[in-house]
């Protein structure tokens, strides 16, 4: 008799950090009552602290599987999202059902309109834990499960330059290039002096040879976009993430029509409904899911329809403390069209003593870890900071 899901809980994990996300607060950012400040590049909300959701689903015969979710803001409604109505319609259910429970879970609010936000990170959270199940009831690793691995390693790229100016960033960039790492990405709304001396300044202190990104952080009008991706385009820029807000499709279109450099998409995006729009208009060559958005059946979706309209899947990696970092790693390593991944190194080694496991990046590359199902747990650390935080 096939196993079932007895009890769904989710908990929010707070890791305190020294510096804010993307680094130190610029003249005019404060934090507010519930530690909170908004980045004057971007008129984007940020914590002063890691922040995620864990959520821990066990079976009636004691199989206990583990996924994470976004939840550096407002974490309380994904909370209340799992607790009050996805967990009463999973308990029960065969574990192994997993894309079968994804989709009825997602078909319970769409006439209400709720196809992305909170409802759909929660979602995200819970099927995550169930794909962590289904493995160590067959045994097998994660990326064996979904398909098998089309790749032994991932190249990484370093996200963010944390520094307070363009010489130490730049000078930043070069320690991780001496690390090994090839490949650079820089944020717009913290280049002090523009993006164009940013990207100059970098190329001069990495070479010729190594990769320079630029996240645009959805900031631009798409004629802004195009005349600052064109003003970059003479230092080498490898591509350019999303220029334009993200309602804009149109507007997004028209840069990718527009501009030398490849254009980036996607981490916001929830569904692969999200993806077809963009490739109607071919308005992308680069789709960026995010795993602590849209958990692995929604990841693989989008990984497929890329590779079937011949766009590259570069995943997003965002604030976590490793459950969902070690999924996109097992479904990257599934997908043919993945030809690198977003390292953002000022989570992923201060946090890796928040899981078990041998999940690693060294030298530019990410190693896929072993095991049954993630090949993941979280830490004696961990399961006591949720203990003592929930």
């Amino acid at each position: 008799m096939s196993d079932r899901v007895k009890s769904v809980t989710p908990y929010v994990l707070t890791i305190p950090r020294d510096t804010p996300y993307l680094g130190a607060l610029r003249p005019g950012e404060t934090v507010n009552a519930q530690g909170y400040f908004v980045r004057k590049g971007n008129q984007t909300v940020y914590p002063t602290v890691d922040r995620s959701i864990l959520v821990r689903i066990e079976t009636e015969n004691g199989v206990v599987g583990w996924g994470e979710t976004y939840g550096i803001v407002a974490p309380g409604a994904v909370l209340a999202i799992i607790n009050e109505l996805l967990a009463l319609f999973v308990i029960g259910r065969d574990p192994m059902d997993v894309t079968a429970i994804h989709d009825d879970l997602y078909g319970l609010m769409r006439v209400r309109g709720y196809t992305g936000g909170f409802y759909l990170d929660a979602l995200a959270g819970i099927d995550t834990a169930l794909w962590d199940i289904a493995g160590k009831l067959v045994g097998l690793p994660l990326a064996t499960l979904l398909g098998g691995k089309r790749h032994e390693r991932i190249p990484a790229y370093v996200s963010g330059l944390p520094q307070p100016t363009r010489q130490q960033r730049a000078d930043f960039a070069a320690e991780w290039r001496a690390k090994g790492f090839s490949a650079f990405k820089f944020a717009s709304p913290v280049a002090d002096d523009g993006v164009v001396a940013e990207i100059a300044t970098l190329r001069e202190a990495l070479g010729p040879d190594i990769r320079i990104a630029c996240d645009m952080h959805w900031a631009h009008t798409a004629e802004e976009a195009v005349a600052l991706i064109r003003s970059m385009e003479p230092h080498g820029l490898w591509f350019a993430e999303a220029p334009v807000k993200t309602e804009d499709i149109a507007g997004l279109a028209h840069v990718a029509a527009n501009v030398a450099t490849t254009i980036a998409a996607g981490e916001e995006w929830r569904t692969v409904y999200d993806l077809v729009h963009r490739v109607e208009r071919r308005a992308c060559g680069i789709v960026q899911p995010e795993m602590g958005h849209i958990g692995i059946t929604e990841f693989m979706r989008m990984g497929a329809y890329a590779q079937a309209n011949h766009l590259r899947v570069i995943p997003h990696a965002t604030i976590g403390a490793g459950i969902f970092m070690a999924a996109s790693l097992h479904a990257s390593a599934a997908l043919a069209a993945v030809t690198d991944h977003e390292y953002q190194h000022s989570i992923f080694e201060p946090n890796r003593r928040l899981v078990s496991g041998d999940m690693d990046c060294a030298a530019g590359f990410y190693s896929v870890p072993t095991g049954a199902g993630l090949g993941v747990e979280p830490s004696a650390e961990a399961l006591a900071l949720l203990k003592e935080q929930n």
